[in-house]
């Protein structure tokens, strides 16, 4: 038995893209670099951590999309090691992370003077993708 969650709805995908759409063309940065930006500050990762020689962070880094971030380095034998957090891509988040997430980009939109929804809007969202529905499958 295990507990199942609401998956989040399309409108909030739509709303997290729009808001990163705007922030990157006012840093002059692309979609994905904003994305995993988010993901990084607001999103959710892995429990497990990968430590990898400092060599081959590049290729972990290409091989999951820029899907990590480092988290710590340590020496052993006289080699550095990076230790990686695996970021989770939004489509796999539930309805609670993926407020969490909206949330974190609504908040970096505001400082740079974006417009976003009204508190109450967001509110509306936050409703309609409800809260994480507790059925046991």
């Amino acid at each position: 038995i295990k507990q199942h969650y609401k998956n989040r709805s399309l409108d909030s995908n739509s709303y997290c893209w729009l808001l990163i759409s705007k922030i990157a063309e006012i840093i002059r940065s692309s979609k994905e670099e904003v994305y995993i930006e988010m993901l990084k500050r607001y999103g959710q990762r892995e429990e497990q951590l990968i430590s990898v020689i400092a060599e081959g962070v590049p290729a972990i880094m290409r091989a999951t999309n820029n899907h990590c971030t480092e988290v710590g380095e340590s020496w052993l034998n006289g080699k550095l090691f990076k230790h990686l957090a695996i970021l989770i891509g939004s489509s796999q988040y539930d309805s609670k992370q993926m407020a969490t997430l909206i949330d974190g980009i609504v908040s970096e939109a505001k400082e740079l003077g974006i417009e976003t929804m009204t508190p109450a809007e967001i509110q509306l969202l936050n409703e309609s993708w409800g809260k994480h529905e507790r059925n046991f499958i």
